[in-house]
């Protein structure tokens, strides 16, 4: 990892000189927009929208544009007497409790590494709020723009996890909350017999991007000269059980067997008579395609299993 800021932590009269990385990075297959026919990248013009020019970026300024369609022109000369600061610091503003903050403010997470003389602040900090079980409640300013954060500790290390402001937070307006639904207290106690089945300790190992790694394998079959095989079709999603009772009940039937390791098809299937009747129908005309080879011995039970996983 490399240094992308250098800066410190302000605790009361204590500076922590620190360093910052990125905690996290994408992980993902990029690609180039090329010519079909030959390979070639593809490139793009500044060209100006006026008189057609391109320009360099030199000549580039920023513009923001108003409700009436004209464009009002900021300059760097603009921009100098923002108040940003540019002390390259984190003030610690107070401490809270972790559960205060909902998790949809989180922005991007940093780990900070103390420089040399820096290290033994940084250890008093971090076990002193370690111990607390709160954290830390700063301001920051990265990339010309100024943020609030938190400081927690992971592993030993102060992570910042940038934070939105609160009127960057979208207000969830949907019709349905105002709604009266009525949900019987049989399919509550059902729902949460099924949360209860499902309940497990959170190791993010066993999952992994299936996607991601299909596309690598497509390219790594481009790059060797192979035929590249399609994947398995998948299963498509049904709509919601029309017998919202009975599909909760098989899904806890079927939760609990994969839990103690025996196949769940059955109680899948099973739960395929809640369905509806269009999504009965699309199921029974896709097992009916393809190769009869393949599924001549499962030709009857296809149905029922794409039935079973839109039920559930």
């Amino acid at each position: 990892m490399r240094s992308i800021w250098k800066g410190a932590i302000s605790f009361g009269l204590v500076t922590i000189p620190v360093k910052l990385y990125s905690a996290t990075e994408q992980k993902d297959v990029s690609f180039h927009q090329v010519h079909r026919d030959d390979g070639g990248r593809i490139r793009y013009k500044r060209v100006c929208t006026v008189d057609g020019e391109e320009v360099p970026y030199a000549d580039i300024a920023k513009g923001y544009e108003l409700a009436t369609g004209e464009m009002v022109v900021l300059t760097d000369e603009d921009f100098e007497g923002l108040p940003l600061s540019t002390s390259r610091r984190i003030d610690v503003l107070q401490f809270a409790p972790a559960e205060q903050i909902d998790p949809i403010y989180f922005a991007k997470s940093y780990y900070l590494e103390p420089d040399a003389q820096g290290a033994k602040p940084y250890v008093l900090l971090r076990n002193a709020l370690e111990s607390s079980g709160q954290v830390a409640v700063v301001k920051v300013a990265l990339r010309q723009r100024e943020s609030l954060a938190t400081l927690r500790v992971r592993d030993g290390v102060f992570v910042l996890e940038t934070m939105l402001w609160p009127d960057e937070i979208r207000k969830p307006d949907f019709e349905f909350l105002d709604e009266d639904i009525d949900v019987r207290a049989q399919e509550l106690k059902m729902a949460e017999s099924l949360i209860s089945t499902m309940e497990a300790d959170f190791d993010p190992t066993e999952y992994h991007d299936t996607y991601r790694e299909a596309l690598q394998e497509v390219i790594e079959a481009k790059v060797a000269g192979k035929e590249v095989v399609a994947a398995p079709e998948t299963e498509e999603e049904g709509g919601p059980a029309v017998d919202l009772m009975a599909a909760l009940r098989a899904s806890v039937e079927a939760a609990k067997r994969e839990r103690e390791g025996a196949p769940a098809k059955p109680e899948r299937a099973a739960s395929g008579s809640s369905g509806s009747s269009g999504s009965s129908g699309k199921a029974k005309a896709k097992a009916g395609k393809g190769d009869k080879g393949d599924k001549g011995a499962e030709g009857e039970k296809a149905p029922a299993k794409r039935k079973a996983r839109k039920s559930a």
